[in-house]
């Protein structure tokens, strides 16, 4: 079902499709994981085989009753581009987003070629975002080359977990990055340097950049609660967006 989201870049989220398997560094301690263990013990409905991998098509047309133009993350509880998910159902989801222009929706993956190689012959509707995991330099950012072939209107990466300095980044062609700390009893911290070089990459390639959260680690080295730590980054909040189809917020 579509519930609002606490995500702060988003306003709702849609999982027509619920679980996953772990890909690489950032899934180590995937929060979607332990939530979908905690609503199979609760007996929510969709999560009855827990995290596997599971498709629901009696959630596909929840975007088209909604009437009220909003922006929906896809599959905050999965990767629409898993392997296991067929092309045919990933088409019924690109469907309903072409039908209801008046939602924007964003698609997040860690699996960027097999993304590539489907929209390679078929059009990325005009209110769907694309992006791609940068958790690390190994496996994070050759995933950008992937989605920069893509002919999207924006294309964006969520770089968290920022689990190490990732070098120089290429932004070229790219509109919008999302930085943000672990959070979880097992959260891995992360060096403000980290999320600084890449906010500067994105200051000087004129790129969005938001900064979510610290996560489980303040920025002064300390671990403390999530909520705690906040979301200042050198003594501000950075909510920057790219263009939208519609007014946020």
């Amino acid at each position: 079902m579509a519930t609002t989201s606490k995500i702060e870049w988003t306003e709702q989220t849609w999982n027509p499709i619920v679980g996953c398997t772990k890909l690489s560094a950032g899934c180590k301690h995937c929060y979607a994981e332990t939530l979908a263990r905690r609503l199979q013990a609760m007996g929510t409905p969709g999560y009855e085989n827990g995290f596997a991998l599971t498709l629901l098509p009696g959630r596909l047309e929840e975007p088209l009753r909604r009437k009220k133009p909003t922006v929906y993350f896809v599959n905050s509880m999965s990767d629409l581009f898993h392997e296991k998910v067929p092309d045919v159902y990933i088409e019924q989801i690109v469907d309903v987003m072409a039908r209801t222009p008046r939602h924007s929706y964003q698609l997040l993956t860690k699996r960027a070629a097999r993304m590539a190689r489907f929209f390679k012959n078929r059009p990325v509707p005009e209110n769907v975002w694309l992006g791609v995991s940068v958790e690390n330099r190994r496996h994070g950012v050759p995933r950008i080359d992937h989605l920069r072939g893509i002919a999207a209107r924006i294309r964006f990466l969520s770089v968290e977990p920022l689990l190490e300095d990732v070098g120089p980044l290429n932004l070229r062609d790219i509109h919008w990055v999302i930085v943000g700390g672990e959070s979880g009893p097992k959260a891995r911290p992360m060096a403000p340097a980290w999320a600084e070089a890449v906010r500067v990459q994105c200051k000087k390639q004129k790129v969005a950049f938001f900064f979510k959260q610290w996560g489980g680690w303040g920025a002064d080295g300390k671990r403390r609660a999530k909520a705690k730590n906040g979301r200042l980054l050198n003594g501000r909040t950075w909510d920057e967006m790219p263009a939208t189809l519609h007014s946020w917020g």
